[in-house]
């Protein structure tokens, strides 16, 4: 079974929160978990609630990487943060995986400084899986778009790898037989974007064993068109905070009318329905994270906000891309590729 590691002290909600997803996991499965930490406030968690001792260790750190730190500043001085720690006991083979809630640029930074990247991989990609549209039985309710923000700009090579690291992830991680992969575009047309667009839609469409659908425009991102959604780390970003911005203003709106009068309150409950759906779009919690790709080892970011529901199925996700051998199977993709 899987050693995952877990920053215990990153996120808005750490230890808490991350105390007690882990010891949730603790009774639901057989996965062993290491938390690094502060140890006498993660060990005051865990007393707090039930967990199973024998599959959960504490690795003290006594520094934390706050959610609003520089990056860059706080790696450089901040030699003992749990985030750091624990991403050297994974890089020393003590664990399999890394988890955390944490500081996304550390936790890139981190990554980058203790684990190799997978031969041939140019840039490794953060991806987000949300929750979508289904268009046939059996399809899976979440996509994957990447990259989300490891990246700013890229070339036509390094979409085309996200691309396959993409694909690989959702056929192992989500049972997908031949997941439909796609280039998120101002337009379907094969001309459309830019030289770079241009070339990876070609590049893709003449690859043999990707089920390349060609372009997707925005509004097609939650209809389920595609399983994966490639793009560069700036439109990735811009677009994931869209559909967080969204997702909040519709619930804060419908908080706003069911306070106001009559009319307003039967206008939410017709619209209930679209606003549950709305808020499914980006509750993270119900996936626990995503994962970078392009490292030798699997490491799974999970939302800053993460409650323990999320950290739980953060873990889960983790053992499972260790399980079914995710970075393996990415190397042997880009092998073909060199």
């Amino acid at each position: 079974m899987p050693t995952i590691v877990v920053d215990a002290m990153g996120g808005d909600f750490a230890p808490e929160e991350v105390v007690k997803g882990v010891a949730s996991v603790s009774l639901e499965t057989s996965i062993q978990c290491v938390l690094v930490g502060d140890e006498k406030k993660v060990q005051s968690e865990l007393d707090r609630c039930a967990y199973n001792p024998e599959q959960i260790s504490v690795l003290h750190a006594p520094e934390t990487i706050g959610m609003d730190e520089d990056p860059k500043e706080a790696v450089e001085k901040k030699k003992q943060a749990s985030l750091l720690v624990a991403a050297r006991t994974v890089a020393d083979s003590r664990g399999d995986a890394l988890v955390t809630a944490g500081n996304t640029g550390a936790l890139v930074l981190a990554c980058s400084r203790f684990f190799r990247t997978i031969r041939g991989i140019r840039k490794t990609a953060l991806a987000s899986v949300f929750p979508r549209q289904t268009e046939y039985p059996g399809q899976d309710p979440l996509a994957l778009l990447l990259d989300v923000g490891a990246t700013v700009r890229c070339d036509a090579v390094e979409l085309v790898q996200f691309a396959l690291m993409g694909e690989v992830y959702a056929r192992r991680i989500s049972k997908t037989a031949s997941p439909r992969v796609a280039l998120l575009n101002m337009g379907k047309e094969e001309n459309k974007g830019g030289e770079v667009l241009v070339r990876a839609y070609r590049m893709l469409r003449s690859l043999s064993g990707i089920n390349f659908i060609g372009n997707i425009e925005g509004d097609d991102l939650a209809k389920g068109k595609a399983d994966v959604i490639v793009c560069e780390g700036l439109l990735g970003n811009v677009v994931l905070k869209l559909l967080e911005g969204i997702s909040e203003i519709v619930v804060d709106l419908a908080s706003l009318a069911s306070r106001e009068r009559w009319r307003w309150k039967l206008g939410l409950m017709m619209l209930a329905g679209g606003i549950g759906r709305l808020r499914d779009l980006t509750d993270y919690a119900s996936y626990g994270g995503a994962p970078i790709l392009g490292f030798e080892k699997v490491v799974i970011k999970a939302h800053g906000r993460s409650t323990a529901r999320a950290i739980g199925n953060a873990v889960k996700v983790a053992a499972k891309a260790v399980r079914d051998r995710v970075p393996e199977e990415i190397a042997a993709g880009i092998a073909q590729l060199l």
